[in-house]
């Protein structure tokens, strides 16, 4: 994939495989995510400050994160990187914006008010994309049409 096509692909609305590196050589931690991005930005990551997942990300000081499209032709993202900041407490524009992202407008507004609590019970956390891997099987699955 170009820049533009694999920034354009991460940058929709798709949940992510979050990878994060085990310490001491166990088994890495591969959990499904709500995440954000925009072309030429950060991974933007919103989860409990004392989850697993927040505590081996902060150990690591980074992380992977994975994106399918699930039909085909199949194609795939995955982008690491360091994290470049872990922000205690989460700004509620933010928030929302992630909210109505993955939801619908009739949905999102019941969601965010059922979860209000994760305004000081999550973090966010952010990640400089540094090394992408891609693939596009468009062209490989025209030669079989």
């Amino acid at each position: 994939m170009s820049v533009e096509g694999r920034e354009a692909f991460l940058a929709e609305a798709r949940v992510g495989m979050l990878g994060i590196e085990a310490p001491e050589g166990g088994a890495p931690l591969l959990v499904p995510v709500w995440y954000a991005y925009e072309p030429g930005g950060e991974v933007v990551v919103l989860t409990g400050r004392t989850s697993l997942k927040a505590r081996r990300i902060q150990q690591a000081g980074r992380f992977s994160l994975g994106v399918q499209h699930e039909t085909p032709p199949y194609r795939y993202v995955s982008v690491d990187g360091p994290v470049t900041s872990v922000e205690d407490r989460v700004d509620p524009d933010e928030r929302s914006a992630l909210a109505h992202r993955y939801l619908d407008a009739d949905t999102a507004p019941a969601y965010l008010e059922s979860t209000l609590g994760q305004l000081d019970d999550d973090i966010t956390i952010r990640m400089r994309p540094e090394r992408w891997r891609t693939a596009d099987f468009a062209a490989f699955a025209a030669q079989f049409s």
